[in-house]
């Protein structure tokens, strides 16, 4: 297969290390560098450590560029990085994307038992995030869970409803799914 030097290929990259001041603009200063684009993007401040993903995307001498310099970076920002190509996303069904928010005390395990609730009715997670706190007034240490589910077309969702707010009421979580507004 011949490459041109204007088609569009993607590459992911996740980096992390201790975090500091000004990482993520020397960061994205090298991807600009490159001449290559970030379609997207999750960063976060997780205890000490800040972590990167990214979808990069451009022309595959850019990307080269890229990956070339990677390691270097790393090494300069104190970053373990990792790399690797990708393609874009093509769904084979549509899929109706649903939020999931839940709260509940703190104890291992919530993470495991709500993805094995989508996993064992086919429901993919494309993006979930967790945080604890401590409770207002009582201090009692509270985990909250925010999901973004793709649902399929198939999937009747009344059901799937009711099944989700069973779960949550036999395992003591405050929950709600709803249709993801943009």
């Amino acid at each position: 297969m011949n490459q041109t030097s204007n088609s569009r290929e993607y590459l992911v990259i996740t980096a992390s290390g201790e975090d500091q001041v000004g990482l993520v603009e020397r960061f994205t200063s090298r991807v600009a560098e490159a001449g290559c684009n970030i379609e997207e993007s999750r960063m976060a401040l997780l205890g000490g450590h800040f972590a990167i993903i990214m979808l990069i995307s451009g022309p595959w001498n850019a990307l080269s560029k890229l990956e070339d310099r990677l390691e270097t970076l790393g090494g300069e920002m104190g970053l373990a990085v990792v790399h690797k190509r990708t393609k874009r996303l093509e769904r084979q069904q549509p899929l109706v994307p649903y939020r999931v928010e839940v709260v509940a005390m703190d104890h291992p395990g919530i993470v495991h038992s709500l993805a094995d609730f989508f996993s064992r009715r086919g429901i993919n997670i494309e993006e979930l995030s967790t945080d604890t706190y401590p409770a207002p007034h009582t201090g009692t240490p509270m985990f909250s869970v925010n999901i973004t589910v793709g649902v399929p077309a198939s999937v009747r969702i009344p059901e799937l409803r009711g099944d989700f707010l069973d779960y949550c009421d036999d395992l003591n979580l405050d929950g709600i799914i709803e249709p993801e507004r943009s």
